[in-house]
């Protein structure tokens, strides 16, 4: 039994948070980012994987879109995972992720991940509680592979909404032209699922979190972005980066 419970931390951001000074500081910390991603790809020696993983309509595409489009895109890679092909899931479960590893000087975006198979497999039952703590254990080998052995910062995001909030994002999928694109029907057939979802999830953070994971409030889109956007420019700046010099 997992010791966080989802149930208790808020899916909202702190009262001391005003929307629009927080908007404000967003902007700055966006400017702040295209000079470190610029830094980040001249210099070379660091890579950074940025996970993010979230429930339907926690506002995963919403994240990339205006978090990471104000970089320059050649330093920038985003993958979505879907559901593994015939090919894929003809392999072990990380064979489809680690091609996909950042290069040294890259961003690498992960839209959902590796954890769909220790989440949406066993709450539809596809994957036995044995399989999936060997796969958790595989997880945790693989990211301090990449760790270690590439010197890759692994920042694991979950968007972190309330149960209300994802009804109201679904049910504009089917009035809103600009996001009906995105209604898939089976959503609220997923929705139905929600108590193992969380059960699922918090499963994952007690076991997968060498790596640790920062849970982010995001009933409301610009708290959201403003945590992830401040962890990434804290990240980079830790690196203590320096342009090289004329090459010789």
């Amino acid at each position: 039994m997992s010791q966080l419970n989802l149930k208790e931390i808020s899916t909202r951001a702190p009262k001391e948070f005003d929307k629009q000074e927080t908007k404000l500081k967003i902007e700055k910390v966006l400017e702040n980012l295209d000079d470190l991603q610029n830094l980040l790809f001249a210099e070379n020696q660091h890579s950074v994987l940025v996970v993010i993983q979230g429930m339907d309509a926690s506002g995963k595409d919403g994240v990339i879109r205006n978090v990471f489009t104000s970089m320059n895109p050649q330093g920038v890679n985003v993958k979505s995972y879907k559901a593994p092909t015939q090919e894929e899931l003809s392999h072990d479960f990380l064979w489809r992720i680690h091609h996909y590893a950042p290069a040294k000087g890259m961003i690498q975006i992960f839209n959902r991940s590796h954890y769909e198979d220790i989440l949406i497999t066993r709450v539809h039952k596809w994957c036995d509680d044995k399989t999936a703590k060997k796969r958790m254990k595989a997880i945790n080998d693989w990211e301090k592979l990449i760790t270690n052995h590439n010197n890759t910062t692994i920042l694991k995001f979950y968007l972190h909404i309330s149960a209300d909030e994802q009804q109201q994002r679904l049910a504009e999928r089917m009035k809103d032209p600009a996001k009906m694109w995105k209604y898939n029907v089976n959503d609220f057939e997923e929705a139905k699922l929600w108590d193992v979802y969380m059960q699922m999830y918090e499963d994952c953070f007690e076991n997968c979190n060498d790596v640790p994971w920062t849970i982010v409030p995001s009933d409301q889109n610009w708290y959201k972005e403003y945590v992830i956007a401040s962890k990434l420019k804290e990240t980079l700046e830790n690196f203590k980066m320096q342009y090289p010099g004329l090459k010789k």
